[in-house]
C-alpha cells in the first residue's frame, strides 16, 4: 500500500468539487487504486503528461474531469492536481 500526499493546490482543487458527491467518489475510487498500487483501467485513458508536468500521469475520471498525480517514491504518490483541461493546462 502506498501513501498518498495530497498538495495544497489538490486540496484547493477538490473544495470547488465538495458540492458533487458523485465526482468526488470517483476520484475516491482512483485514489484508492492509486494507494493500493493497482493499474488504473484504460476506461480513464491514463497517461503521462509533458511540458509543466513532465514526468507526471494522468487520468480522465470523467470527460473533461482529470486527476494529475505523480509517483515520487517507491512508496509515495503525489497527488498534484484535479479539474478540466482548462483549469489545469490554461487552455
Amino acid at each position: 500500500m502506498k501513501i498518498l500526499r495530497f498538495s495544497t493546490q489538490y486540496k484547493k482543487d477538490a473544495k470547488r468539487y465538495r458540492n458533487q458527491p458523485q465526482k468526488m467518489e470517483k476520484v475516491a475510487k482512483i485514489l484508492q487504486m492509486l494507494r493500493d498500487d493497482i493499474p488504473i483501467p484504460k476506461e480513464y485513458f491514463p497517461h503521462t503528461l509533458a511540458g509543466n508536468y513532465k514526468g507526471c500521469m494522468e487520468c480522465h475520471i470523467e470527460g473533461d474531469f482529470l486527476l494529475i498525480w505523480i509517483d515520487e517514491y517507491e512508496n509515495q504518490i503525489g497527488v498534484l492536481r484535479l479539474g478540466s483541461h482548462s483549469q489545469l493546462f490554461g487552455k
